[in-house]
């Protein structure tokens, strides 16, 4: 464990999941995350603007860097439970994660609950895909990914294209994904204490305020039940230290017994969501190498 990770574990647990705990305004706590995700920072020579994808608010990420195949791009789907968040809390990192695989990079911002619940966010993710397919992506050099709700609705979206029968992107990325609204895995439970920055005692009231009433079985909100056959290979990553660990495991063998390539990596010690410190922490840096070690050949192979 280096010395950056255990200062951030000690900063996240006695500064930022006691706030998390108590703050009940989503404006204040919005604002509060933008102020944090300003301290971290994308590559010095990317360019990051914000452009419409579709009909939704998105940030961009440069453009494919020379000698990369057109169509390709990195598609993320930014984490916050839902409520919080946005393409400029991620921004950073995703940019530093793009410029690794080599490739461009979009975040689309879809709605938030409580003001849009469920299926609001997942409605949004999709047209984001098929705005992002009609401005000419080759899905075949398409990377999907996300983080924690984001990596959600990562599973949500490829259940929606399979539905529709739309192309799948050529892989997956997913961090620490929320995929099971009926929380009923055990980490909620059994690593409460460990858990560095997610108050575990209000995972049912915001799961609550998103869902609105909504059955948490419905495959677009838990897609831990949804159909992913003909999902592509995925990656997930997460920590053996945070609650969500157990949504992790659980997805990654729903996908194995579907027949998808799926590969769990679990990290001792680090924190839910510590690949957004990627400038700060040399654990963050490892993660997104090795995302991208993973992603990298499936964006050179051949379009299908």
């Amino acid at each position: 464990m280096s010395w950056q990770l255990t200062a951030l574990e000690l900063w996240l647990r006695f500064v930022e999941k006691r706030y998390l705990a108590r703050e009940h305004d989503f404006t204040r706590a919005r604002q509060r995350f933008e102020r944090v995700a300003s301290r971290l920072h994308p590559p010095k020579d990317a360019r990051l603007t914000s452009r419409p994808l579709g009909d939704l608010p998105a940030v961009r990420v440069d453009g494919p860097p020379p000698g990369t195949a057109p169509g390709a791009a990195l598609l993320w789907l930014h984490g916050g439970a839902y409520c919080v968040g946005s393409p400029r809390t991620h921004a950073a990192m995703v940019a530093q994660l793009a410029r690794r695989i080599g490739i461009g990079a979009i975040l689309p911002a879809y709605r938030l609950a409580p003001e849009h619940p469920f299926p609001a966010a997942v409605e949004d993710v999709l047209a984001a895909y098929r705005a992002l397919l009609a401005e000419g992506a080759d899905p075949a050099k398409l990377v999907l990914g996300g983080d924690s709700a984001g990596g959600g609705l990562v599973f949500a979206l490829l259940g929606s294209l399979r539905a529709e029968g739309l192309p799948m992107p050529a892989c997956v990325l997913a961090f620490s994904p929320w995929v099971d609204l009926t929380l009923s895995q055990p980490s909620l439970t059994t690593l409460a204490g460990r858990e560095a920055l997610l108050p575990a005692d209000r995972v049912t009231e915001i799961r609550d305020l998103y869902l609105a009433g909504a059955d948490p079985r419905d495959p677009r909100a838990s897609p831990l039940f949804a159909d992913l056959r003909g999902a592509p290979p995925t990656l997930i990553q997460a920590s053996r230290a945070e609650i969500l660990r157990d949504d992790a495991r659980a997805l990654a063998e729903a996908l194995a017994r579907q027949g998808v390539e799926a590969k769990l990596e679990l990290w001792p010690a680090t924190p839910h969501g510590w690949q957004l410190y990627q400038d700060q922490l040399p654990e963050a840096d490892r993660a997104l190498d090795r995302a991208a070690a993973f992603a990298r050949p499936r964006v050179a192979q051949p379009s299908r």
